[in-house]
């Protein structure tokens, strides 16, 4: 099997390298990418935002969970067959990868082609389940159109911004993510206020960006990436190929649909309580995704580490770089709660002028960073779980967070204490999720063999 040098470098890396070392080549790009995504869903707010219209912010909000729906569509074949090629690579299986990058190239573009035909069809039935109303409908409608248009590459480019992370390649999954955020801004004032296009011109800015990095990935893989393959041929339908990519990919689809579900019952609750409402939890939004992105970089960084040596049967190296991680992951967490307590006032004011919005986003954020400092322990339970193939635990985990758990929680608390309530099941949801996390890892630790053992 054909390797280059660069793919052994990597390799050799999630084989021996520090935890400093690992931390700088798969964390931080990671980390990059994720704080990219973060500017790349603030762009678009912060210029409408410049119209004074809380109706086109709440109708970009609305059109969120749709977005992170496909999102977890690309999580499904991204995140699954990230583990299946480091767990591949670990045991040295390079035919393996073969056939599971040429499933998700081919399975990414067909899903998205479904997507696209799925949301044409149905804008206005979308729009409302989705919470919109009279005064935002046309503009959600208008949104959602042109995202679905854009449904293959968008998808294309989530599966492939994961799959090119899985041999130690973060930094190439960062200029991705890089040229497609980069894009983005710089059409974003062109579109929604030179060319008056408002939501509309948001709409083609996330879709010409999107285009931008399906570009580069197909390059990158088709000419720098010697163990993947886009080729038709290698792609197999076996059930020992898709199956493991499905199951391990299942956590962090689960967990990002069924936030796309939940931000959606969200929506209908504050609708209740006007546009205002619905404005001010998607400029909260922004704010608080800065820390619970950071923590999901730390941890989806290091899958493939914490993949490579489980595959490997490294063990020991396995638990310190968990241990350290989860370290580093508090005091990370911690530092960036601070930041974001400290100017809660002007990182929501950036967003829209208006008072109301700003007031009511203010406590929003404040609620969102109760568990701040923690987050990352609860992404650590769920990739530990993901990352070495117990993927019914990580499953459930995912599943608590944004539904089991979530949902009750939302409507108990918005009966029973109304605005307020809604406002505090987020952090209420993530502390619950994150006790029944650690729970089941200690259980799947008993299971796995002991490091001392392993060395016998």
């Amino acid at each position: 099997m054909e390797k280059n040098e660069k793919n052994e470098k990597n390799e050799q890396m999630l084989q021996t390298g520090s935890f400093l070392q690992l931390v700088c080549n798969l964390c931080v790009p990671t980390i990059v990418i994720m704080l990219v995504m973060v500017l790349y869903n603030m762009a678009d707010t912060y210029f409408i935002g410049k119209t004074g219209d809380p109706c086109k912010i709440a109708a970009v909000s609305l059109c969120g969970p749709v977005f992170s729906f496909l999102s977890g569509l690309g999580a499904l074949l991204g995140s699954g067959g990230c583990t299946v090629v480091s767990l591949a690579l670990g045991k040295k299986e390079y035919r393996t990868i073969k056939a599971c990058t040429s499933l998700c190239c081919y399975a990414s573009l067909a899903i998205g082609l479904v997507f696209t035909a799925v949301v044409l069809l149905n804008l206005t039935g979308i729009g409302n389940a989705i919470g919109a109303n009279a005064d935002t409908l046309e503009y959600t409608r208008t949104y959602l159109q042109i995202l679905a248009v854009g449904g293959p590459v968008i998808l294309f480019g989530n599966v492939f911004n994961n799959l090119i992370r899985a041999d130690g390649s973060a930094k190439q999954s960062m200029i991705s993510n890089g040229l497609g955020t980069i894009a983005n801004m710089i059409l974003d004032p062109i579109l929604i206020l030179g060319a008056q296009m408002g939501v509309a011109g948001a709409a083609v800015a996330t879709v010409a960006g999107n285009l931008l990095s399906f570009f580069y990935l197909l390059w990158y893989v088709r000419k720098k990436q010697k163990t993947f393959s886009l080729s038709i041929r290698d792609c197999s339908l076996k059930k020992e190929i898709v199956m493991p990519v499905v199951t391990l990919g299942l956590p962090l689809a689960c967990s990002t649909i069924m936030m796309s579900v939940s931000h959606m019952f969200m929506n209908h609750v504050l609708a209740g309580y006007g546009s205002v409402a619905v404005a001010a939890n998607g400029v909260a939004g922004k704010v608080s995704m800065v820390v619970s992105m950071v923590a999901m970089g730390l941890c989806m960084g290091m899958q493939p580490a914490i993949s490579y040596n489980f595959g490997a049967g490294t063990y020991e190296r396995m638990y310190r770089i968990i241990r350290n991680l989860g370290i580093l992951a508090v005091v990370v967490g911690g530092l960036l709660t601070i930041g974001c307590l400290l100017g809660k006032s002007q990182l929501t004011a950036m967003f829209i002028e208006h008072e109301e919005v700003i007031l009511l986003g203010e406590r929003m954020v404040t609620a969102s960073m109760l568990m701040g400092p923690l987050y990352g322990l609860y992404q650590l339970c769920t990739m530990f779980l993901q990352s070495t193939g117990k993927a019914s635990y990580a499953t459930l985990v995912a599943l608590l967070d944004k539904g089991i758990l979530y949902l009750p929680i939302l409507f108990g608390l918005n009966m029973l204490f109304g605005l307020n309530g809604v406002i505090y099941t987020a952090p209420l949801t993530d502390m619950l999720s994150l006790l029944a996390g650690a729970a089941l890892c200690a259980a799947w630790k008993r299971k796995i063999p002991a490091p001392e053992l392993c060395q016998r």
